[in-house]
């Protein structure tokens, strides 16, 4: 298991949180579980069901729009250390809009919604720092779109 102060590092510099505040951060730390997926493997697919997003602490994993998609040409984005992925899965409760592929080993930390609920309630300027970061990084989507 990573070091909590690594994870509040982690956190800080991806952009689902990094609005959070730091004392947040170490309860949301505290709360994510480690998981491991191979080269080759699927986090998940498009259109499933999900209750958890993921932080990527090691690797590289590739979102496509395509379940089987093996051409890193057609990857709507490539993510690596400290990026956030299936966060909307947590919000809408909707299936997923794309799939997550394993480009490299990884090591994820995945946050349940459960336990995303229960740090809200707890918390409640996490959900005002998650949805800041979560705005920036529409914007920065928005912008990169027009400038295409």
């Amino acid at each position: 298991m990573s070091d909590i102060f690594e994870r509040v590092l982690l956190l800080k510099n991806s952009p689902a949180f990094s609005q959070v505040k730091t004392e947040d951060l170490k309860a949301v730390a505290q709360s994510l579980e480690e998981e491991t997926y191979f080269s080759g493997e699927h986090v998940f697919n498009k259109d499933e069901y999900g209750d958890c997003m993921y932080i990527l602490q090691k690797g590289k994993i590739g979102i496509s729009l395509d379940n089987d998609n093996k051409d890193p040409k057609n990857y709507v984005a490539v993510l690596s250390e400290g990026e956030c992925f299936g966060e909307m899965n947590l919000l809408d409760d909707l299936p997923r809009s794309a799939s997550a592929h394993v480009l490299e080993d990884s090591t994820l930390l995945s946050l349940e919604k459960s336990r995303l609920k229960g740090l809200i309630i707890n918390y409640p300027e996490l959900s005002l720092g998650m949805l800041k970061g979560l705005c920036t990084r529409l914007r920065q989507a928005n912008l990169s779109n027009t400038e295409k």
